[in-house]
């Protein structure tokens, strides 16, 4: 049995008389650049994310630079990030006019941790960027009282946490609604995904989302009138179509890929050079990646592409010693657990219409080459 790592066909199949129809009305109202779509879908996703405001944006990754320029950002002034997550959320801090500064990762859930973020402030610090990688929350509690207590920015990178939940101080929290911004990607990819590039920020601060607002229209907030130099970061109206066609299904979905996971996590036990992605307490995880870690794991790679079997490497090199940030002066060795994740780990197919057997395929093939 062949089985893709990602199969949006078969999503798409589920929902194409739903999707089709969005499309066809904003073909018929041809109002394709911030028509109506995209404040209905900006509604939408404020409402669940448990946000007061959100903005939407032409991708993820805009939406964490609009949210570090939003910070007027300084020569000098530092961000703390993660080492272990794709480019996008380092690019954008630099490109925001700030210094990245990575911390290590707690080796279980591959997020920041606290403790690292804690050591690393200095009086150049203006923000923290957790990213709640490959669907799981980071640990927010800890990081939202270190920047209270410093008066330090927390940006949410959600891209890859939409529907995320984490309990703090007691009561279950949505990715995104806890941070000064929570930022979100929509690529094709994602757990709600378009059909193209799109991106959402969610904030509770009135004021930041009226900047923001600007921000990604030229830094005005009408027309030939600018406040200040911006950006053409606009979200198409068929993206927005197709986002508010989706987004009803996206906790079923989520919980899809929940139960993948379970399957995942039994078909696995007892392979002792595999180790499965744990949930940490208090956390709902919405698995947009279900990642392993595992010894020899380019030759596993082979022997599942061998048959017929999809997986990928997320992520091979972290940030740290990717050559455009030497100037910061990193070194190998120096974030250790980062390190040894990008040695070891493995993302498998994970979607909600992967069947029982497709599962039980790669868990099989999995335990056939550990045999």
């Amino acid at each position: 049995m062949n089985v893709p790592l990602l199969d949006l066909k078969a999503q798409f199949q589920t929902i194409r008389d739903e999707v089709m129809a969005a499309l066809l009305e904003v073909v018929e109202g041809q109002q394709f650049i911030m028509g109506g779509a995209v404040p209905k879908l900006e509604a939408d996703m404020a409402a669940f994310c448990h946000a007061r405001f959100a903005i939407a944006c032409a991708s993820g990754t805009d939406a964490l630079l609009l949210s570090a320029r939003a910070l007027d950002l300084k020569p000098g002034d530092q961000v703390i990030t993660t080492p272990f997550t794709f480019f996008a959320t380092a690019g954008a801090i630099h490109n925001a006019g700030g210094t990245p500064v990575f911390v290590d990762i707690e080796p279980g859930t591959f997020n920041l941790d606290p403790r690292a973020v804690e050591a690393a402030v200095t009086p150049r610090t203006r923000a923290i960027v957790p990213v709640h990688l490959f669907g799981q929350m980071a640990a927010m509690e800890p990081l939202l009282a270190l920047g209270k207590s410093r008066n330090i920015a927390v940006i949410e990178d959600a891209a890859q946490a939409v529907g995320a939940r984490q309990k703090v101080s007691g009561t279950w929290r949505m990715a995104g609604e806890l941070g000064t911004t929570g930022a979100f990607s929509f690529f094709p990819s994602k757990n709600l995904g378009g059909w193209g590039d799109g991106g959402m920020i969610v904030t509770q601060d009135e004021k930041l989302a009226a900047r923001l607002a600007r921000l990604r229209l030229h830094g005005g907030a009408k027309e030939y009138a600018h406040d200040e130099v911006g950006y053409n970061s606009r979200l198409d109206t068929l993206q927005a179509a197709v986002l508010r066609a989706k987004l009803p299904h996206l906790a079923a979905w989520n919980e899809g890929r929940r139960s993948r996971a379970r399957r995942y996590d039994a078909g696995l036990a007892g392979v002792k050079a595999v180790s499965a992605p744990p949930v940490a307490l208090g956390n709902e995880h919405v698995f947009h990646q279900y990642t392993i870690r595992t010894t020899r794991r380019d030759e596993l790679q082979a022997h599942l592409k061998a048959k017929g079997i999809g997986s990928k490497v997320y992520y091979p090199g972290p940030l740290h010693l990717q050559p455009c940030f030497a100037p910061l002066g990193y070194r190998a060795g120096q974030f250790p657990v980062s390190e040894q994740a990008a040695r070891d780990v493995l993302s498998l197919p994970i979607y909600p219409e992967l069947s029982d057997d497709a599962c039980d395929t790669v868990s099989d093939a999995i335990r056939a080459f550990h045999a």
